[in-house]
C-alpha cells in the first residue's frame, strides 16, 4: 500500500488525543473521521486536528470507503464488539489495551481477525517505550537477563476521572486494564511463557464497585519473577514505576524513560525514531498494514496476557 491510509479515530478523550498527537509525525497517515460520545467535545478535538468528518456512530465511519483502517480509544466494555465490528467491515484496527475484558471476547477477535486476514493489533504500549525496547535489545544481544522484575501501577482515582481530570462514562480496572500491561511485557521481555500467577486484592469501593488495591506474583518459564502492586487510592506520585533486577545490571523505567539502579540517566533518544511509546505503537500499525505483516502486539501475540487476566480474576472470584 503506497497511497495515504485513512484513520478513523474512535474516543475523543484523553487517549485518542495522545494518538492524534503521534499521528501527526507519521507521513503517510491522514486520520478523516473522529467518533466521540459527545459531538459537542468530539467536534472541538476534530477542529484542532483538521478532521473533516465527526459522528458519534462508529458504524457511519465503517461504511466510510476511504477508510483503511481504525484506531479504538473507547471504553474497555466497549473493545471487544467494536473490534469485530471493525474487522467485518473489512478495516485494519487497533485497539487501546486491553483488547477485551474477557478471555472468551479476546479468542473470538483472535479467530475474527484469522478469517479476516486483517492487521489487527492490540496497544500494550510497553512494548513500544524506548526504555523497555534498550532492555528488549540487551535482552537479544544476551547482555542481560531479568531475575525479577518489580513494578508499581499508582494512580489516584477514587472519583471516576481520565488521565485529564475529567469525569468518565465508564469505569476502569486495575486487572483487565493496568496489570495487562506488565503482564505481557514481562513475558515478552522475558522470552518465556508464564507459567505461575497469584492474585489478592483489597476492599471493593462501595460506589465504583472495583477492588482498588492489587498485588500480583507471577513466574515465568525461564524461572524469572515479577511482583506487581496496584492501586486507585495512591494520593503520592502517580504512573507505573518499572525496575528490573538482572543478572548483569539494574534499570529503572517509567514510561519513555530510563535510568540505571544508581538513578544515572540512560539515554535512550537513539532507540527509535521517537521518543513517544503511542506515536511507535502507531508507527508499527501502519508499516504493519503497508507490508502486509502481522505486528509487534497483534492480537495473537498478546492472546497469552489474557489467558493469565483470566487466570486471575477466577482466584480472586
Amino acid at each position: 500500500m503506497s497511497k495515504t491510509i485513512k484513520v478513523a479515530l474512535a474516543g475523543a478523550g484523553a487517549f485518542g488525543i495522545k494518538h492524534l498527537d503521534g499521528i501527526k509525525n507519521i507521513d503517510g497517515v491522514e486520520v478523516v473521521s473522529l467518533i466521540g460520545r459527545r459531538l459537542d467535545q468530539t467536534q472541538e478535538v476534530a477542529g484542532r486536528y483538521g478532521i473533516g468528518h465527526v459522528t458519534t456512530d462508529l458504524a457511519e465511519s465503517l461504511a466510510m470507503k476511504d477508510v483503511d483502517a481504525v484506531i479504538l480509544c473507547t471504553p474497555t466494555q466497549m473493545h471487544a464488539a467494536q473490534v469485530i465490528q471493525c474487522l467485518k467491515a473489512g478495516k485494519h484496527v487497533q485497539v487501546e489495551i486491553p483488547i477485551a475484558d474477557s478471555l472468551k471476547d479476546a479468542e473470538e477477535i483472535v479467530r475474527m481477525q484469522k478469517q479476516a486476514g486483517l492487521v489487527a493489533m492490540g496497544g500494550h504500549t510497553r512494548r513500544f517505550n524506548p526504555s523497555h525496547q534498550y532492555v528488549h535489545q540487551k535482552i537479544k544481544a544476551g547482555e542481560f537477563n531479568i531475575q525479577q522484575l518489580n513494578v508499581q501501577t499508582y494512580f489516584f482515582r477514587r472519583t471516576n476521572i481520565n488521565a485529564m481530570g475529567q469525569a468518565r462514562s465508564w469505569t476502569d480496572h486495575l486487572l483487565w486494564h493496568h496489570a495487562a500491561h506488565t503482564i505481557d511485557l514481562f513475558a515478552y521481555q522475558c522470552g518465556s511463557p508464564i507459567v505461575k500467577a497469584n492474585a489478592i486484592q483489597g476492599p471493593i469501593h462501595p460506589t465504583l464497585g472495583i477492588a482498588m488495591d492489587m498485588s500480583i506474583q507471577l513466574q515465568a518459564a525461564n524461572g524469572a519473577i515479577c511482583t506487581l502492586s496496584l492501586s486507585f487510592n495512591n494520593d503520592g506520585p502517580l504512573g507505573t514505576f518499572f525496575r528490573y533486577i538482572g543478572d548483569t545490571a539494574t534499570y529503572i523505567a517509567s514510561y519513555d524513560d530510563l535510568f540505571t539502579g544508581k538513578e544515572e540517566k540512560i539515554d535512550v533518544s537513539k532507540v527509535d525514531v521517537s521518543m513517544n511509546g503511542i506515536e511507535l505503537q502507531d508507527r508499527e500499525f501502519f508499516a504493519a498494514i503497508r507490508e502486509g505483516r502481522e505486528p509487534n502486539s497483534s492480537v495473537a501475540q498478546v492472546l497469552p496476557c489474557y489467558q493469565v487476566l483470566h487466570q486471575l480474576e477466577q482466584q480472586l472470584k
